[in-house]
């Protein structure tokens, strides 16, 4: 113990060192927010001119060159590689919410979004009014019921739980304009998209949005279009839209879509709630484990966690809605038998063949993969 209370004694030379780091951090700081406000005038050029967020050949000028620069005054090129390419995420980020991809001839729109309280919900409502939108928001306790909120709209979206979606799309449908857009957010697609084309005669898009309403930021995030039936144009719109906000629009079918879904989500949510029913089966001390563990470990161990950390009935209705579930499940049970039953008797000849088999099925992916992830490994020990 007195070892410790020596160790945390800061040495007095440390003191006006540290002082200077402060000063230079500082300094760094009020560059940074100059850079910013250049950021402000270069998106303000985008828009006028139409000229793109993103430009690649620029970003690989730009990182070439810091990387250059730093090797020459003894700084590790990987390392500035790495807090560039937050900067530069950071500028598109900012581009985006001032609207430098927008088209100057987008039309102003009044959307409803109903379920608009909710986590996504909130999510689409910022990103439209980003735009110069109206929103109506029609929820459980607002004054503006879903009819109300559909008769107004031009847009109107459908952002409720899985297991009622299809129940409000029948409530709502009547009540849109014959030229408006009905378009829904859920994980899956084949039954809310057959059920908006059933009860509606306009135009259906149906979207998946690939990530949850808590992300720091849209950059780069994806989202699954379905277009169902576009009898106005508003395709293009919801793209140019989505688009200018930075996603990356995957335009797919919806049976495409739920077929990837039950690997995407299906598998990787079962897998992982498997690991944490055993680990809260096997009465597992989860912070002493912490105290052993690898960066790997480290990561499944962060990802089980935060999955228990959220909805219980929204992961249930994913897995309980896709038409996948059965297929991927009963695949799953097989392989896991087979490797269980391989470990249990000690079989390494079946247990390299199998490890063989599942690499060249990865193929060029299981290089990118070490590649890849020993860069999230290296952030992930950098943070603790």
């Amino acid at each position: 113990m007195e070892h410790q209370k020596q160790y945390n004694v800061v040495p007095q030379a440390l003191l006006p060192l540290r002082a200077e780091i402060d000063a230079i951090d500082h300094q760094i700081l009020e560059l940074l927010g100059k850079r910013n406000a250049v950021v402000e005038k270069v998106a303000t050029v985008k828009k006028d001119t139409g000229f793109g967020i993103r430009d690649y050949l620029r970003e690989k000028e730009l990182l070439q060159d810091r990387g250059s620069l730093a090797q020459t005054i003894g700084l590790r090129s990987e390392v500035i590689e790495s807090l560039f390419r937050v900067i530069l995420w950071a500028s598109r980020d900012r581009q985006a919410a001032l609207g430098a991809e927008v088209p100057h001839e987008m039309e102003t729109k009044t959307i409803a979004i109903i379920g608009g309280n909710g986590g996504m919900g909130q999510l689409f409502n910022r990103l439209f009014e980003d735009f110069g939108h109206t929103v109506i928001i029609a929820d459980l306790g607002t004054d503006c019921s879903n009819a109300q909120a559909a008769q107004q709209a031009d847009v109107i979206v459908i952002a409720v739980p899985i297991a009622v979606t299809c129940k409000v799309i029948e409530e709502v449908a009547p009540h849109c304009k014959e030229g408006a857009l009905l378009l829904d957010i859920t994980s899956t697609k084949q039954e809310p998209v057959e059920t908006m084309l059933e009860c509606f005669a306009g135009s259906v898009i149906g979207t998946h949005p690939l990530f949850g309403p808590s992300v720091h930021s849209l950059q780069g995030q994806r989202i699954a279009v379905v277009n169902g039936r576009d009898n106005e144009n508003w395709h293009e719109w919801l793209c140019n839209i989505l688009h200018a906000r930075g996603l990356s629009v995957l335009d797919t079918t919806a049976q495409e879509h739920d077929k990837a879904m039950g690997i995407v989500q299906v598998l990787t949510h079962q897998t992982t709630e498997v690991l944490g029913r055993t680990i809260q089966q096997l009465h597992v001390d989860v912070l002493r484990t912490l105290e052993f563990t690898s960066p790997i470990y480290l990561m499944e161990l962060l990802m089980a966690a935060r999955h228990f950390a959220q909805s219980a009935d929204l992961y249930a209705s994913i897995q309980m809605s896709n038409p996948e579930t059965k297929k991927v499940l009963e695949v799953l049970q097989v392989a896991s038998d087979e490797l269980r039953e391989v470990v249990l008797t000690k079989d390494i000849d079946s247990f390299r063949k199998i490890f063989a088999e599942v690499h060249a099925h990865f193929g060029d992916f299981s290089e990118q993969a070490l590649e890849q992830s020993s860069f999230l490994i290296d952030r992930l020990v950098e943070r603790g």
